[in-house]
């Protein structure tokens, strides 16, 4: 059977207050009487020790006129009298040897065994009586048959001479109550089932309380998500700031709501960009076969300019489908990337080459620098793919080209920094406004509209980048001041050159 969080919560904390009870009461209870009966000893103990003190000055002056009652001689020295009518008992053992016999010690009722009598053997053979002849006073508990099976508590203290011999024993004894359930009344056992039931009751109640304090919460955090998986991405939860544990669920869905929002505007972005990108060079090559079959295509004169420009457009869409291939097989890690040790100063100066034609229609120069290296490194290898890595140079130097003005200046730095390989090209074009720098590494995203269409770019070179540098476990980041120019890096791990 399914039961609800709260539910379950309940029960489990009103189990466990059940389970602690059945622990804790019989412990607590055995434990009360524990002290009960350490401090019952300990009282009887103290009356012993105090009537032995009183009787210490007298017991070496034995006469016939002591009240002592010669009970039995059978062993010698056992003379008994009784102090109370509780069962306090003064055994002297200094009392001369009589003749033989059996006869029982006529002790109080609590001293005494089923018969009604003790015989002297039976009295000294008493773990108590045994130890206060030792000179110890002890103490014992004994049910007793001829007090109704109760419990007695004895104790027998020693009353020692001048030179410390024992010379007669005290010896008390008092019943102890009965600590059982069914020596309580009726009214007793139950206002001590109300008060567990009243415990119960109350435990209960807090377990709901909190149960519910838990689960209703998450039951909002359930509803919410299952409003996320249907489609509402505008769900947001409050984030209890009294348990941590459900602040930071709270906090989390929060952020993953947030993240599926921003992840659903991409795609929606992504999409309309895509379209519009294809729609454009789409539109050239429908408008120029158009005009071909109305009667352009005869016109050789006029037909090789729509022919041109299809060609364009066509090239156009091919790099976009291949830049999207590219992002697509990054995103999955699907680059199938061909390591090598692979130097990046002479991969940089081979793409600068390959750029020159370029780079002089638009009249912007294009130069290498290398950095100093620490003794002992004279090369910049990296461990990487060369092709990809001449694809992000490729795309670096073509936005840093277009970007800069006549007479501008396209600049590659390489430069070490522990164990890695920095690269960075930088530009003189008019800069990136601070606003939109940290989103120009997203797909088709464009500080300037209408120039980057304008120029053929399709906002997806710096994309590209990040996604090739970061399959090679690179980085990248860019610095820009309007009006100064930008410079995009990157950073790769450095190869060991000993080959």
């Amino acid at each position: 059977m399914k039961l609800s969080l709260g539910t379950r919560l309940s029960l489990s904390y009103l189990a466990v207050i059940l389970i602690c009870m059945g622990i804790v009461i019989p412990i607590a209870w055995l434990a009360v009487e524990r002290l009960y009966l350490n401090a019952q000893r300990e009282n009887l103990s103290a009356q012993a020790q105090l009537v032995a003190a009183a009787l210490e000055g007298e017991a070496s002056e034995v006469t016939s006129s002591d009240p002592y009652t010669q009970a039995s001689n059978v062993l010698p020295g056992i003379h008994t009298r009784v102090i109370d009518p509780l069962g306090a008992v003064v055994i002297d053992l200094t009392a001369p040897e009589g003749p033989g016999g059996s006869s029982g010690l006529a002790l109080p009722q609590l001293a005494q065994n089923t018969l009604g009598v003790v015989t002297p053997e039976e009295l000294v053979s008493r773990p108590e009586i045994d130890q206060a002849r030792q000179g110890k006073t002890a103490t014992e508990i004994r049910r007793v048959d001829v007090a109704g099976g109760r419990r007695v508590l004895y104790a027998a203290a020693p009353v020692l001479s001048g030179d410390g011999y024992v010379l007669q024993i005290v010896y008390l004894a008092t019943p102890l109550p009965e600590t059982q359930w069914s020596a309580f009344p009726i009214a007793v056992r139950w206002q001590f089932i109300g008060a567990i039931l009243a415990s119960i009751l109350v435990s209960g109640v807090a377990g709901l309380l909190l149960s519910r304090r838990i689960s209703h919460p998450l039951e909002k955090m359930a509803g919410a998500a299952r409003a996320v998986a249907a489609g509402d991405l505008g769900q947001t939860l409050p984030e209890d700031p009294k348990i941590t544990e459900l602040a930071m669920l709270g906090r989390a869905l929060n952020q993953m709501t947030a993240s599926l929002r921003r992840s659903d505007q991409a795609k929606t972005a992504f999409i309309s960009d895509v379209s519009h990108e294809l729609r454009t060079p789409l539109t050239v090559i429908k408008g120029t076969i158009e005009t071909l079959q109305d009667g352009a295509l005869d016109d050789l004169a006029g037909r090789e300019p729509l022919l041109a420009s299809m060609n364009k457009e066509t090239d156009r869409l091919i790099t976009l489908v291949n830049d999207l291939l590219v992002l697509t097989r990054a995103d999955a890690g699907a680059l199938n990337l061909q390591f090598v040790q692979a130097d990046l100063e002479e991969l940089a100066r081979s793409r600068c080459k390959h750029f020159e034609r370029a780079a002089w229609q638009r009249q912007v120069s294009l130069r290498t620098v290398t950095n100093p290296q620490p003794a002992g490194l004279d090369s910049y290898f990296v461990l990487a793919d060369p092709d990809r890595i001449a694809q992000v140079l490729d795309n670096l130097l073509d936005n840093a080209i277009r970007y800069s003005p006549p007479g501008g200046e396209v600049t590659v730095t390489l430069t070490r920094e522990a164990g890695e390989i920095a690269c960075s090209v930088a530009d003189t074009g008019p800069g990136i406004p601070a606003e939109h720098l940290p989103f120009i590494f997203e797909r088709f995203y464009r500080a300037d509209q209408a120039r980057r269409r304008g120029e053929g770019g399709s906002g997806l070179g710096l994309s590209i980048v990040r996604g090739l540098v970061s399959a090679h476990d690179g980085r990248t980041a860019a610095c820009s001041v309007e009006g100064q120019g930008t410079m995009v890096s990157f950073w790769l791990p450095a190869a060991d050159t000993e080959m």
